[in-house]
């Protein structure tokens, strides 16, 4: 029976989860221990917290994983930034001083927050790395009732994949089909969260919250919609898309969309954060609401196709989308679902910890 720890940091959401056996004991976000919301400092509360609740001590565990892998994240931020060259100067010079002090030393970081919790033996440490969609998915397949189910995954952007279709079997996860970055629902999402005055990471919410206030069947959406579709988004029938990145700044810009070009598409500029929402603001949310509805449900879709399962499980930032979630059910797409409730990067905490217990140790499932 293995003891693990799985931490996820350094980005937003930063929390811990310690799983013995395959079996949750315990799972915290730093958050809730800082009360600073979205922390993203190194989650050594959070940490232990963790262990206390599994009474235990570092030396104890069998294996330490961080949720995601740092080195292919940095080579996803300098072929983007080669790719678009020489555009985004200033956001590359902005970003490469934190990623050689910070991001690609991360053992370091690792090992030097754990110092924080407790004493340990480095030597005797195993430390490790799961993929970013990996975590997702193996938090939600886990984590679910079911033996064999369909995985989806949705969010902004891991290493390079934005989502995965996959299927878990017993205690075995493959993944099938990925979209990669820049094209990216969650990213789409974020961009008009942006545009319509929210915090980006935070405020998407607050987005899908406004959108019932939106008029489905006023011309203004509807044209907002054909807007989107023709301008912004192409989305294939298995729920892949393609953004087109003239109009987006995110991949080496300081901003999510370029100002200009949004304002000359929608006929009003960015709202700023904290003024008045009116009617046209209501209309593009829910202008993008039902885009990524449509999204979403291509996807599963194309899930329940290439998987052959009547099971579906979620996770990643999108599928907090329940919005979207209650549409899905009522399809009828998949006979169950199940999403993780901590779907978001937090989760990937855990699903790093499961996806080393399940995979990496091959331990088997319980029948229960």
């Amino acid at each position: 029976m293995k003891n693990i720890l799985g931490i996820s940091c350094f980005y937003h959401d930063a929390a811990a989860a310690l799983t013995s056996g395959g079996t949750i004991v315990a799972a915290a976000q730093e958050e809730r221990f800082t009360r600073r919301k979205h922390d993203a400092g190194f989650p050594a509360n959070a940490i232990r917290y963790c262990l206390e609740e599994a009474g235990l001590t570092l030396d104890e565990l069998d294996a330490i994983v961080f949720y995601d892998k740092p080195l292919l994240k940095f080579e996803r931020l300098l072929e983007t930034y080669f790719a678009f060259a020489p555009k985004g100067l200033l956001s590359f010079l902005k970003a490469i001083p934190v990623w050689l002090h910070e991001k690609i030393f991360l053992k370091k970081q690792i090992y030097d927050g754990l110092k924080d919790v407790g004493p340990y033996n480095k030597k005797k440490m195993k430390l490790l790395f799961s993929e970013h969609h990996l975590s997702h998915a193996a938090s939600a397949f886990y984590a679910s009732p079911y033996r064999s189910a369909a995985i989806l995954t949705i969010d902004g952007v891991g290493e390079w994949s934005t989502a995965s279709i996959g299927i878990g079997q017993n205690n075995k996860i493959s993944i099938i089909k990925e979209l990669h970055f820049p094209h990216s629902v969650g990213l789409l999402y974020s961009a008009f969260t942006y545009f319509l005055g929210f915090r980006v990471n935070s405020g998407e919410y607050k987005l899908m919250g406004l959108a019932p206030y939106g008029h489905h069947h006023s011309p203004q959406t509807i044209n907002f919609i054909e807007t989107i579709k023709s301008k912004l988004v192409d989305i294939k029938e298995d729920g892949s898309i393609w953004l087109d990145q003239d109009y987006y700044n995110y991949a080496t810009g300081l901003r999510m969309v370029k100002h200009d070009k949004w304002t000359d598409l929608f006929g009003f500029p960015p709202r700023t954060e904290g003024s008045a929402i009116e009617q046209h603001h209501c209309n593009l949310a829910l202008a993008i609401q039902m885009i990524t509805e449509e999204i979403v449900l291509k996807m599963a879709t194309e899930a329940r196709k290439i998987t052959g399962e009547r099971n579906l499980v979620m996770a990643g930032g999108v599928a907090l989308n329940c919005v979207a979630n209650g549409r899905l059910l009522r399809e009828k797409i998949f006979e169950n679902i199940y999403i993780q409730p901590a779907a978001g990067d937090a989760g990937g905490a855990l699903g790093a910890a499961l996806a080393v217990n399940f995979m990496y140790f091959e331990e088997e499932r319980s029948a229960d």
